[in-house]
């Protein structure tokens, strides 16, 4: 069964790349051997989507975009924009970069979710996406993306400047190719070279407003590359058994907790001594380093006692697991904005 489901996704996918004049691209890295299956009912219902409520329909498209993980994104672009200005960018400027990072940002997750519709049925953490409740057809959810992604591109090219363009372009094909397609199903190093996606709207926003690129957006660029594999593996651990079922090897899912708590405490200590070196090099002052010391100290203690606990080889809801999770989202938005703030204080 899992072999003739794996046939079937990879034939849809040739099919609708063919369509939209794409066949030439790789779909070595999208099979996948169910190990169970759901109804076949859950990947597109045999009701048309568009005959679904006009509500639901946009509610549904807006979910192909995973607004709250673009939330996390525009925190990391627009604190930048005032570290570049040394003070208040352009308003417009600002809004422009953040619809256009919306659009791009947004372009590449409705491919992933295209991508990944054969395993998303399967995963109890991604059975309500779109494409897998027949809100969306893969069609239109293919279209969509591909949109998103011209409109993204034009937008910033027309209206901020080619550099950031071509950057959010780089950023949506290799979170589309090189981590969905290519890394994911293959290596439990997926996320950590895949998050480089993640990290260019640290480049991008930078370069909205200078048009060139510098030393402190590389910091911040590393600091995001260090921050996502902890970040990423605590909900990993907490879902591993989703991400064995489809076969995909999360780091979690091959490893024990105690080689992924070490693997995190590694990152972290990386991390938070990767974010000081924006004082020393003249670009922040006293209060974003007061700030990177106070929050990434906070981390630690939380990445260590994680170790500790995994060390006793506790595990269920005894692990705590989500707990540096929740607060690597709050560590990433003090952080900058600390960057922002900074300037102000100068």
């Amino acid at each position: 069964m899992g072999n003739v489901y794996s046939g079937v996704v990879r034939a849809s996918l040739y099919r609708d790349f063919t369509r939209f004049g794409l066949a030439g691209m790789s779909l070595s890295g999208v099979c996948v051997t169910a190990v169970e299956s759901r109804p076949a009912g859950l990947i597109g219902t045999s009701e048309s989507p568009s005959h679904r409520p006009f509500g639901a329909r946009v509610k549904a498209f807006v979910a192909l975009t995973k607004p709250r993980i673009i939330e996390l994104l525009l925190i990391t672009t627009v604190p930048v924009m005032f570290l570049a200005e040394q003070g208040v960018p352009d308003l417009g400027l600002v809004l422009v970069t953040c619809i256009a990072g919306y659009l791009s940002a947004g372009g590449a997750n409705a491919l992933n979710m295209y991508i990944d519709r054969d395993i998303d049925a399967l995963m109890d953490r991604t059975s309500q996406r779109p494409l897998v409740t027949g809100m969306v057809s893969p069609r239109e959810c293919l279209a969509f993306g591909i949109a998103l992604a011209i409109a993204s591109t034009l937008l910033f090219g027309l209206a901020v400047n080619w550099l950031s363009a071509w950057l959010a372009l780089g950023a949506l094909l290799f979170y589309v190719v090189v981590y969905t397609m290519i890394l994911k199903r293959r290596t439990s190093q997926n996320i950590v070279w895949g998050g480089i996606a993640g990290c260019m709207p640290v480049l991008i926003g930078w370069t909205a407003v200078t048009n060139s690129l510098s030393w402190a957006p590389l910091i911040l660029f590393m600091v995001i590359f260090f921050w996502t594999p902890p970040h990423y593996w605590p909900l990993s651990m907490k879902v591993k058994d989703d991400y064995a079922r489809v076969g995909v090897p999360m780091l979690p899912v091959i490893a024990s907790n105690k080689v992924v708590a070490k693997q995190i405490v590694i990152y972290s200590w990386v991390m938070v001594a990767v974010s000081l070196l924006l004082t020393p090099l003249g670009y922040t002052g006293w209060f974003y380093t007061l700030v990177a010391l106070v929050a990434g100290g906070w981390w630690l203690w939380e990445a260590h006692a994680l170790q500790n606990r995994a060390k006793a080889e506790v595990t269920g809801a005894k692990l705590k697991e989500m707990r540096l999770f929740h607060w690597s989202i709050t560590y990433v938005s003090l952080l900058f904005v600390a960057v922002a703030v900074d300037p102000f204080l100068r």
